[in-house]
Protein backbone atom coordinates (compact mmCIF):
# COMPACT_ATOMS: atom_id res chain seq x y z
CA UNK A 1 0.00 0.00 0.00
CA UNK A 2 1.52 3.56 -0.69
CA UNK A 3 1.78 6.00 2.10
CA UNK A 4 -0.64 9.10 1.76
CA UNK A 5 1.71 12.26 0.26
CA UNK A 6 3.98 13.99 2.43
CA UNK A 7 1.52 17.21 2.36
CA UNK A 8 -1.65 15.34 3.46
CA UNK A 9 0.76 14.26 6.59
CA UNK A 10 1.43 17.78 7.24
CA UNK A 11 -2.24 18.20 7.51
CA UNK A 12 -3.66 16.16 9.67
CA UNK A 13 -0.42 17.14 11.92
CA UNK A 14 -2.16 20.45 11.85
CA UNK A 15 -5.24 19.20 12.64
CA UNK A 16 -4.31 17.26 15.48
CA UNK A 17 -1.76 19.89 16.98
CA UNK A 18 -5.12 22.79 16.24
CA UNK A 19 -7.24 20.31 18.05
CA UNK A 20 -5.30 19.74 21.07
CA UNK A 21 -4.66 23.48 21.94
CA UNK A 22 -8.71 23.87 21.31
CA UNK A 23 -9.40 21.25 23.80
CA UNK A 24 -6.56 22.37 26.32
CA UNK A 25 -8.28 26.06 26.17
CA UNK A 26 -11.35 24.72 27.50
CA UNK A 27 -10.13 22.17 30.05
CA UNK A 28 -7.28 24.08 31.35
CA UNK A 29 -10.11 26.84 31.92
CA UNK A 30 -12.36 24.56 33.82
CA UNK A 31 -9.55 22.48 35.36
CA UNK A 32 -6.17 24.55 35.54
CA UNK A 33 -4.77 21.39 36.78
CA UNK A 34 -5.82 18.90 34.21
CA UNK A 35 -4.01 15.98 33.20
CA UNK A 36 -2.68 15.45 29.89
CA UNK A 37 -4.47 12.37 29.83
CA UNK A 38 -7.58 14.65 30.12
CA UNK A 39 -6.18 17.28 27.50
CA UNK A 40 -5.58 14.14 25.10
CA UNK A 41 -9.66 12.32 25.90
CA UNK A 42 -11.19 16.05 25.03
CA UNK A 43 -9.03 16.23 21.82
CA UNK A 44 -9.94 12.77 21.08
CA UNK A 45 -6.46 11.80 20.48
CA UNK A 46 -3.96 9.44 22.44
CA UNK A 47 -1.32 10.63 24.72
CA UNK A 48 1.36 9.69 22.55
CA UNK A 49 -0.03 12.31 20.19
CA UNK A 50 -0.11 14.90 22.31
CA UNK A 51 3.57 14.13 23.22
CA UNK A 52 4.00 14.02 19.62
CA UNK A 53 3.72 17.90 19.30
CA UNK A 54 4.36 18.92 23.11
CA UNK A 55 7.22 17.66 25.21
CA UNK A 56 6.08 18.80 28.38
CA UNK A 57 2.91 20.20 30.27
CA UNK A 58 4.89 23.73 30.39
CA UNK A 59 5.83 23.03 26.85
CA UNK A 60 1.75 22.38 25.93
CA UNK A 61 0.72 25.40 28.13
CA UNK A 62 3.24 27.96 26.76
CA UNK A 63 1.60 26.81 23.42
CA UNK A 64 -2.13 27.45 24.62
CA UNK A 65 -1.00 31.21 25.80
CA UNK A 66 0.16 31.55 22.33
CA UNK A 67 -3.48 31.00 21.00
CA UNK A 68 -4.59 33.26 23.65
CA UNK A 69 -2.68 35.69 22.25
CA UNK A 70 -2.90 35.27 19.10
CA UNK A 71 -6.91 35.43 19.47
CA UNK A 72 -6.70 38.86 21.86
CA UNK A 73 -4.73 40.55 18.99
CA UNK A 74 -6.88 39.35 16.60
CA UNK A 75 -9.90 40.87 18.50
CA UNK A 76 -7.95 43.60 19.00
CA UNK A 77 -6.88 44.20 15.16
CA UNK A 78 -10.80 43.74 14.54
CA UNK A 79 -11.69 46.87 16.66
CA UNK A 80 -10.82 49.44 14.15
CA UNK A 81 -7.54 50.55 15.74
CA UNK A 82 -6.91 53.25 12.71
CA UNK A 83 -10.27 54.83 12.83
CA UNK A 84 -11.14 57.90 14.36
CA UNK A 85 -9.69 59.61 17.42
CA UNK A 86 -6.56 57.36 19.02
CA UNK A 87 -7.73 57.55 22.52
CA UNK A 88 -11.23 56.12 21.24
CA UNK A 89 -9.32 53.57 19.03
CA UNK A 90 -7.37 52.78 22.29
CA UNK A 91 -9.70 52.31 24.32
CA UNK A 92 -12.02 50.37 21.93
CA UNK A 93 -8.32 48.23 21.40
CA UNK A 94 -8.19 47.58 25.20
CA UNK A 95 -11.63 46.28 25.13
CA UNK A 96 -11.49 44.09 22.77
CA UNK A 97 -8.44 42.17 24.47
CA UNK A 98 -10.25 42.81 27.74
CA UNK A 99 -13.01 40.72 26.65
CA UNK A 100 -10.82 37.55 24.71
CA UNK A 101 -9.31 37.45 27.80
CA UNK A 102 -11.96 37.63 29.85
CA UNK A 103 -13.04 34.43 28.16
CA UNK A 104 -10.52 32.48 29.77
CA UNK A 105 -9.51 33.93 33.00
CA UNK A 106 -7.61 31.01 34.39
CA UNK A 107 -5.66 30.15 31.44
CA UNK A 108 -4.57 34.10 31.52
CA UNK A 109 -3.55 33.57 35.33
CA UNK A 110 -1.56 30.33 33.90
CA UNK A 111 0.32 32.23 31.55
CA UNK A 112 1.89 33.91 34.70
CA UNK A 113 3.47 30.73 36.36
CA UNK A 114 5.63 29.66 33.09
CA UNK A 115 8.99 29.95 33.48
CA UNK A 116 9.74 32.23 29.83
CA UNK A 117 12.46 34.89 30.34
CA UNK A 118 11.54 38.62 29.34
CA UNK A 119 12.53 37.58 25.60
CA UNK A 120 10.07 35.33 25.34
CA UNK A 121 7.48 37.28 27.05
CA UNK A 122 8.47 40.26 24.95
CA UNK A 123 8.06 37.97 21.58
CA UNK A 124 4.87 36.65 23.09
CA UNK A 125 3.04 40.18 23.40
CA UNK A 126 4.80 41.22 19.89
CA UNK A 127 1.89 41.54 17.79
CA UNK A 128 0.03 43.27 20.57
CA UNK A 129 2.62 45.76 21.48
CA UNK A 130 3.01 46.67 17.94
CA UNK A 131 -0.68 47.37 17.52
CA UNK A 132 -0.37 49.51 20.60
CA UNK A 133 2.43 51.49 19.81
CA UNK A 134 0.67 52.71 16.04
CA UNK A 135 -2.09 53.62 17.97
CA UNK A 136 0.05 55.45 20.26
CA UNK A 137 2.18 56.90 17.85
CA UNK A 138 -1.05 58.26 15.86
CA UNK A 139 -2.21 59.79 19.09
CA UNK A 140 1.19 61.42 19.60
CA UNK A 141 1.16 62.82 16.33
CA UNK A 142 -2.76 64.19 16.57
CA UNK A 143 -1.71 66.15 20.37
CA UNK A 144 -4.18 63.75 22.51
CA UNK A 145 -0.92 61.70 23.64
CA UNK A 146 2.37 63.21 25.43
CA UNK A 147 4.86 62.61 22.60
CA UNK A 148 7.75 63.07 25.33
CA UNK A 149 7.70 59.37 25.54
CA UNK A 150 8.57 56.44 23.18
CA UNK A 151 5.53 54.94 21.82
CA UNK A 152 6.78 51.28 22.30
CA UNK A 153 7.83 52.25 25.99
CA UNK A 154 4.07 53.15 26.55
CA UNK A 155 2.73 50.09 24.70
CA UNK A 156 4.53 48.21 27.26
CA UNK A 157 3.28 49.88 30.03
CA UNK A 158 -0.42 49.51 28.66
CA UNK A 159 0.41 46.01 28.55
CA UNK A 160 1.55 46.10 32.14
CA UNK A 161 -1.42 47.56 33.21
CA UNK A 162 -3.81 45.36 31.54
CA UNK A 163 -2.19 42.52 32.87
CA UNK A 164 -2.17 44.08 36.92
CA UNK A 165 -6.13 45.00 36.20
CA UNK A 166 -6.90 40.81 34.96
CA UNK A 167 -4.91 40.30 38.26
CA UNK A 168 -7.23 42.62 40.21
CA UNK A 169 -10.17 40.73 38.68
CA UNK A 170 -9.21 37.58 38.57
CA UNK A 171 -8.33 38.05 42.48
CA UNK A 172 -11.75 39.39 43.37
CA UNK A 173 -10.40 42.60 44.56
CA UNK A 174 -11.63 44.28 42.12
CA UNK A 175 -15.31 43.60 40.15
CA UNK A 176 -14.27 43.17 36.14
CA UNK A 177 -16.12 46.53 35.46
CA UNK A 178 -13.99 48.05 38.06
CA UNK A 179 -10.81 47.00 36.95
CA UNK A 180 -12.03 47.66 33.33
CA UNK A 181 -12.87 51.49 34.27
CA UNK A 182 -9.52 51.76 36.23
CA UNK A 183 -7.35 50.05 33.05
CA UNK A 184 -8.96 52.83 30.66
CA UNK A 185 -8.78 55.88 33.24
CA UNK A 186 -4.94 54.52 33.94
CA UNK A 187 -3.87 54.31 30.64
CA UNK A 188 -5.05 57.47 28.81
CA UNK A 189 -3.42 59.59 32.14
CA UNK A 190 -0.57 57.93 31.91
CA UNK A 191 0.07 58.67 28.22
CA UNK A 192 -0.99 62.47 28.98
CA UNK A 193 -4.37 62.10 27.93
CA UNK A 194 -7.88 63.01 29.18
CA UNK A 195 -9.59 60.34 31.24
CA UNK A 196 -12.98 59.04 30.44
CA UNK A 197 -15.55 60.58 31.90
Amino acid sequence: MTPPPARNLRADAVRSRNAILDAALQVLEARPDASLDAIAAAAEVTRQTVYSHFRSRDQLLAAVVDRLTEETAAAMNAADPDAGPAAEALLRVLDAGERTVGRHPAVARLAGSLPAGPRADRERHEPISELLARVIRRGQKSGEFDHRLPPDWLATVTIRLAHAAAEEAGSGRMSREESRRALRTTVLLALGGTAPS
